[in-house]
């Protein structure tokens, strides 16, 4: 093992050094070539990786600028592979369906572009389920991804291939989506910091819909709090094409201004949601987790303390039933007019499909109402605390060969996702949502994270809060995959 591996950095501190020329862009993307080389075949995180020729041309270029005092950013010869349900020109974007393997992107979606226009180099892309459905990495396009920590589980979803190869050090820094906790689902079953941001901040697409559509955002994934605020601020910002968009100009610098220490959590306000009151299914050993991980917050100041939800968690989920069928049957419907592509696509899939023809006008409109009466619940709860906890997943990673768990502490899963439910509160709030190390289980094999939500378009004192946290953690955070500890040169 070692430490000093170019891999080992963090992306800030690889930016820093080939902006100062103590490492050379070819001889980083030498030592990536490598770790994929040691790591890929192992948990199939990494898809459509482009020749290593290409790859070398590219960052001897960027190495070229930098002698020259030109810079196109922080991720200047970074190596970045962009997540399989977003766009980047001239790859396939796949969505993880035999049906698209052909699907080559014209042009690069908004969050690609900017990380482009940044300077990072383009390898290839991130693994997903098929369609992005469900936090289970599989499709039988390019197979299953593992989790980094435990290669026999779930590496999550649908952000699993980028949680895993951020984990194993195959990534400096990583993107992803989020729609039903896409974001924080892998990142807690990784120890990573995974931030879904306000609706809006980040600009989805632009697609053929782009006003409901945007219930869904891309976001960062990182290794460190500051990795993950400097990505958001090159993800985020206003585009015309895309008109919910917002910027927000207190993200600029952010990750330079970030606290020093955890004074910062002195007097925050916790609201502790647990499982709702027994109501979202939760397996032993989780709450008790998260309860360690606001101990720690306390520990700094914080002033923790149980909050009963204000709403009826049933009506919620029915108003997202509604919803994410309506977002997400037309997109399915248009790849089964494809030819032959029904029998190709999975048939979890297909249940959204049929779940959403079958939806009127009348009962969307009252999935609006019961959304809209629910954000304004949200906000009294923010009147009371700063942010709000749970867990950021009901279940520890499952079997890799289990499709989903149909059964969680004793309770029938009555959908695909219904075990998925604690990430639906911060999506529908259009409230951003972060996924915290929280610890591990009994054995020591599974992380878990710690939910966190603020109020809405509150993502840069989020932010703050949560590298306040950071400082907490360290034993956490110095825990690595051991795959990394058992491959020779990792």
């Amino acid at each position: 093992m070692k430490l000093d591996s170019p891999t080992e950095m963090d992306a800030s501190a690889l930016s820093q050094a080939l902006h100062t020329r103590r490492l050379r862009c070819v001889d980083l993307m030498q030592a990536y070539l490598q770790q994929w080389a040691r790591h890929n075949p192992g948990c199939n995180a990494l898809i459509q990786l482009r020749p290593a020729d290409a790859l070398l041309d590219e960052a001897r270029a960027c190495d070229i600028e930098l002698d020259a005092g030109r810079s196109r950013g922080w991720l200047h010869g970074l190596p970045q592979a962009i997540k399989d349900t977003s766009a980047v020109a001239g790859m396939p974007t796949t969505f993880g369906c035999r049906a698209l393997a052909g699907n080559v992107a014209a042009q690069d979606s908004v969050m690609t572009a900017r990380m482009r226009a940044a300077g990072a180099i383009i390898v290839g892309k991130t693994n997903v389920p098929e369609f992005g459905l469900g936090s289970h990495t599989f499709n039988e396009l390019y197979g299953l991804t593992r989790n980094a920590w435990d290669p026999a589980v779930t590496a999550g979803g649908s952000s699993g291939g980028a949680s895993a190869a951020l984990a194993l050090r195959m990534l400096p820094v990583a993107d992803g989506s989020d729609f039903m906790g896409s974001l924080r689902n892998p990142a807690a079953w990784h120890n990573l910091f995974g931030l879904r941001p306000s609706q809006g901040l980040v600009p989805f697409g632009p697609g053929p819909e782009v006003w409901i559509s945007q219930l869904g955002t891309e976001g960062p994934l990182a290794r460190s709090v500051r990795d993950l605020a400097r990505l958001l601020a090159t993800q985020a910002g206003h585009d015309a094409r895309v008109p919910l968009s917002w910027s927000e100009p207190a993200l600029a610098g952010l990750a330079q201004q970030l606290p020093a220490d955890a004074a910062a959590l002195k007097g925050v306000r916790i609201g502790w949601w647990g499982d709702l009151g027994g109501h979202l299914a939760t397996e032993p050993g989780i709450l008790q987790a998260c309860e360690g991980a606001l101990a720690r917050f306390a520990s700094a100041g914080a002033q923790v303390q149980a909050l009963a939800p204000n709403f009826d968690p049933e009506a919620v989920w029915s108003s997202w039933l509604v919803w994410r069928q309506a977002l997400t049957s037309p997109r399915i419907a248009a790849v089964l007019a494809l030819p032959g592509a029904r029998e190709l696509v999975k048939p979890e899939a297909q249940w959204e499909h049929a779940q959403g023809q079958a939806l009127d006008f009348a009962r969307f409109e009252l999935a609006c109402q019961q959304r809209s009466a629910f954000l304004q619940q949200m906000l009294q709860q923010f009147a009371q605390v700063d942010l709000i906890a749970l867990p950021a997943a009901q279940v520890w990673p499952f079997p890799v060969e289990q499709r989903w768990p149909r059964v969680v502490a004793g309770r029938p899963m009555d959908t695909y996702h219904r075990w998925m439910e604690a990430t639906i509160y911060a999506t529908l709030a259009g409230a951003p949502a972060v996924s915290v190390p929280a610890g591990f289980d009994a054995t020591g094999r599974w992380p878990m994270g710690l939910q966190l939500i603020a109020a809405p378009r509150a993502d840069a004192a989020l932010l703050r809060w949560v590298a306040a946290y950071e400082h907490l953690i360290g034993d956490w955070l110095a825990l690595r995959p051991p795959a990394l500890d058992a491959a020779t040169g990792a």
